[in-house]
């Protein structure tokens, strides 16, 4: 180490306003000075005195040839009064000062004194001496070979729950069987004990029954009574322990109850997802699911957190477990949260919630239809909510029900009716108008349509309607009055009219208007084409059913003046905007079909419109059934029928390591490391991350191993002195491009000639892009005058795809996100590889993203396609892309795949780095 780089150990720091404190001033205060002069002074004194000990650690204590310094006689000296001090603080951190001391003869003369401390009155001092009796004994144990022992004997005696815990955490390190005798004379106690203790007895308990499986029988009450502990991180660590030590139902029952009422009573989010996760967890397990099953509604109680993060895992976690034994339970819960929903004021996600828990309640419903007929009445009455998603989840919920169960029909049509006047949104209005004109069979029900249908398009012809309410000649209040708000037919066909809005006071002219006619004066005459659709199928049902003449012509004609009057509206200048020509067409195509009446249209509109829905929803129920398929294989773990069985009775001591260490599991999860799956032979997945940094004629040969974890990257870096002479000083120098940040720079070394050395560098990552590490070796030749040598190393490139993950969301969500997301990059496909469907799954590779679109849409061949891809970083960053590619056929069979590829992100860097990625690898390498 240079001179320069020593750790500095001169403090100056003298204010120009004031004295530096001598001995005599501070001496003067405390015993002459006033109470206030005192506590400063003691004050400065304590100060000094850390300072004076941080000094004496980093000093250097010996000479160049690594003997001691005489001074350190003194020195040492010193150290003994203070822990001889009266002063418990001085007493307790000289102790804690001892722990970083590495030089036994400093520390053998203040060997008694330590011991004495162990006596001391104050819990401060005492617990100090424990932990630097364990250092001491861990660093040098000639110093107190009979450690363990005397901190057995104190652990007996003693009271104080902090000095028990660093004296019991002590035993565990140094001698396990002390600690088992000792947990063993007071394990009925433990519950009385405080949480720090209790903490570290269940470490020492899953250790010693890790490698000791017969020791499960004696602990396993103990861990059974630390789950009623006060303390959540007793508890927490108990069920973890419990889970791995037994598999019985009552061990995991008890272990997930407590992870609920965990949940329940923590008020930090953080704290419950992570519960929650574990509970997802034992889930896995089949036979665990089984008892899980058991738990769902205490599950549910988890619904009370207001967290949406929180309630949708739960939800996820209930639906899964969900069966024939709970289900009518767990609809019952899902129906009162949907309506609290409507109740409470209105929260930014309340309605994300609300669109949750239709979701669910559609799960259950498909796969126990027996649930429908509860569900179904309750959900329906959203689809009078502001809240176009959530309303748009219960119209295709009702969409599939109305398809699926026959017998349910009526009741869907009946509050369909209902609420059909309430409905706010021309969105789902269309909706409900194409499951009214394509389910109403009966002629009563075509009949409510019509009147349904006259009431929210007010007095017709619209046109004439309007200009009178718009030159004064008919009042708003009249309209409303007089205006054939609801339609009954007579036995002779003939309609009569009654109002149904006299009772309302509009307070400005648009209010006043019907729904229907609100959307068509805003100009959505979308809503017209599904309209006259509408009509064209319940006249043509009317037609079928009816066979009295004159109602057939009488409904036939009323259909059909509503077409005509919403296409003279459309022509006329009084909407917002023109009705569209495509718009135009559809309602002239009804118009004709009504006016002819030919069989081949009748099949078509009542018929094929049904077929095409009912083979959308059996495609999307295979692919469900499917992707649930590929799941459960994913999850049950298949067991040989020529595996040997193993009995943990007869498993040797040494055979345990085979099983998994749950710490260890801990350790790898803090680092994102335990997910992460190598390849099947894990040598060769580590030669594919080695990085060359130099050239092999190089005087320092340099390579490094790029270990990516969740949220940092560690360089383990290979140095190779290739000359004859000792390089010292040797060190690696690295600087980042990017949001990548060097966390400490890595300390120099000496490398003999030909010697090797291995130096470790973190570097921290903020978002997911891609990064770049340069920088290069510097050296000092030994004995050589020459100025520093410097090897510059190649650059490492940190790739994206270590952070992007495959992850799944609904077209609607995709839609949205599409819309929301403002950066874009649109990358041109350049690639010889011929096939399609080749070129979409070798994109999948390479960028970790997840297609979408549903097998059966990308199957066949017609020269295009499109897909829609989705990943999402850890960082909590999604990524959309559009895929929209051809094959040129006219260029003959083995012309190349071209298109364009729509990338999508919230920030810039993600779709530049993911196009970036795109471009790269697009093309296909022969290996």
């Amino acid at each position: 180490m240079t001179a320069a780089e020593n750790v500095c150990y001169t403090l100056i720091n003298v204010p120009s306003d004031s004295e530096p404190p001598s001995e005599v001033s501070l001496k003067a205060d405390l015993e002459k000075g006033e109470i206030k002069a005192r506590t400063e002074a003691l004050k400065k004194d304590h100060t000094i005195k850390k300072l004076l000990l941080v000094f004496w650690e980093i000093v250097p204590k010996t000479t160049p040839d690594g003997k001691l310094l005489q001074e350190m006689i003194l020195v040492c000296d010193a150290y003994r009064k203070d822990l001889q001090h009266p002063n418990e603080f001085i007493r307790g951190s000289t102790l804690r000062f001892l722990c970083k001391l590495k030089e036994s003869e400093l520390l053998e003369p203040l060997m008694p004194a330590i011991r004495a401390c162990l006596e001391h009155r104050h819990s401060y001092v005492r617990r100090n001496a424990v932990l630097a009796i364990y250092t001491i004994y861990r660093n040098f144990e000639h110093l107190i070979p009979d450690a363990p022992e005397l901190i057995h004997d104190f652990l007996v005696n003693e009271k104080d729950a902090s000095c028990k815990r660093n004296a019991f955490m002590m035993l565990i390190h140094a001698d396990q069987d002390r600690a088992l005798d000792y947990l063993s004379t007071c394990i009925d106690q433990v519950h009385t004990f405080g949480d720090i203790l209790q903490l570290v007895i269940v470490e020492l308990i899953y250790k010693v029954c890790h490698a000791n499986p017969s020791e499960r029988a004696r602990f396993i009450r103990c861990i059974y009574n630390l789950l009623q502990s006060s303390s959540p991180a007793v508890k927490y660590e108990a069920a973890g322990t419990l889970v791995t030590l037994s598999s019985a139902p009552t061990a995991i029952k008890a272990a997930a109850q407590c992870y609920i009422d965990l949940i329940i009573k923590e008020s930090d989010n953080n704290v419950k997802l992570i519960v929650l996760d574990r509970l997802i967890e034992l889930k896995e397990q089949p036979t665990h699911e089984r008892v899980l099953q058991d738990l769902v509604m205490d599950i549910l109680r988890v619904l009370t957190t207001p967290d949406l993060e929180v309630r949708k895992k739960t939800l996820q976690l209930a639906l899964d477990l969900v069966s024939s034994r709970n289900v009518e339970e767990l609809v019952i819960v899902l129906k009162k949260e949907v309506i609290k929903t409507n109740n409470v004021t209105e929260h930014e996600d309340t309605d994300k919630y609300r669109q949750l828990l239709v979701r669910t309640l559609h799960s259950c419903s498909v796969r126990f239809p027996d649930m429908a007929a509860n569900v179904i009445p309750v959900l329906m009455e959203f689809l009078s909510d502001t809240n176009e998603a959530a309303a748009a989840d219960v119209l295709e919920f009702v969409r599939e029900a109305i398809q699926r169960f026959d017998n349910l029909r009526p009741l869907i049509i009946e509050k369909m009716l209902e609420v059909f006047h309430a409905i706010k949104t021309v969105k789902i209005y269309r909706g409900a108008l194409w499951i009214l004109g394509e389910y109403c069979s009966t002629k009563e029900d075509i009949q409510n349509v019509m009147t349904e249908v006259r009431r929210s398009l007010g007095e017709i012809p619209i046109v004439e309607n309007e200009i009178k309410k718009e030159t004064g000649e008919v009042k708003p209040e009249d309209e409303v009055s007089v205006a054939p708000a609801q339609k009954l037919v007579t036995e002779m066909g003939t309609y009569v009219t009654q109002s149904a809005l006299s009772s309302s006071r509009p307070s400005k002219k648009e209010e006043d208007r019907p729904p229907l006619r609100g959307f068509l004066m805003d100009g959505d005459f979308y809503v017209a084409a599904s309209l006259a659709t509408t009509l064209t199928k319940v006249a043509l049902r009317y037609v079928d059913i009816v066979q009295d003449k004159k109602k057939q012509n009488s409904f036939v004609a009323e259909a059909m003046l509503i077409m005509v009057t919403v296409l003279h509206l459309g022509k006329s200048s009084l909407p917002k905007k023109p009705i569209t020509d495509d718009d135009v067409d559809r309602i002239s195509l009804c118009l004709k079909v009504l006016s002819e009446c030919s069989p081949l249209m009748n099949d078509i509109f009542n018929k094929e419109c049904r077929r095409s829905l009912s083979h959308m929803l059996t495609v999307r129920l295979e692919e469900e059934k499917l992707s649930q398929k590929k799941e459960s294989e994913k999850r049950n773990v298949t067991v040989q029928a020529d595996d040997p069985i193993t009995f943990m009775q007869l498993t040797a001591k040494n055979e345990m390591n085979s099983k998994e260490d749950q710490f260890e599991l801990s350790l790898l999860a803090a680092m994102g490391s335990a997910q992460r799956k190598e390849a099947a032979d894990p040598l060769a997945s580590k030669l594919n991350k080695v990085t060359q940094l130099t050239g092999f004629s190089d005087p320092v040969y340099a390579e490094a191993y790029v270990h990516v974890n969740q949220y940092d990257i560690v360089l383990d870096v290979l140095v190779v002195n290739q000359t004859s002479d000792t390089l010292q000083n040797c060190t690696l120098e690295l600087a980042t491009l990017g949001d990548l940040k060097l966390v400490e720079k890595p300390s120099p070394l000496t490398l003999a000639p030909h010697d090797f050395a291995n130096i470790k560098a973190n570097v921290k990552v903020a978002s997911t892009e891609n990064g770049i590490i340069f920088g290069n070796i510097v050296y000092d030749v030994s004995g050589a005058a020459s100025d520093r040598n410097c090897v510059v190393l190649s650059d490492i490139h940190i790739d994206i795809m270590d952070y992007i993950q495959p992850a799944s969301c609904t077209d609607a969500e995709f839609r949205q996100m599409w819309a929301e997301f403002e950066w874009e990059n649109k990358v041109t496909v350049n690639t010889n590889i011929t096939d399609l469907n080749e070129y979409l799954q070798h994109i999948l590779k390479s960028t970790n993203m997840k297609c979408l679109t549903p097998e059966k849409a990308l199957s066949g061949f017609c020269g295009f396609m499109a897909a829609n891809l989705y990943a999402r970083s850890i960082f909590g960053e999604d990524a959309l892309a559009n895929v929209s590619i051809e094959k040129p056929i006219h260029l003959g069979p083995e012309a190349s795949v071209n298109g364009h590829i729509r990338i999508r992100a919230k920030s810039q860097g993600m779709a530049l780095s993911l196009g970036d990625k795109i471009n790269l690898s697009q093309k296909k390498t022969n290996v």
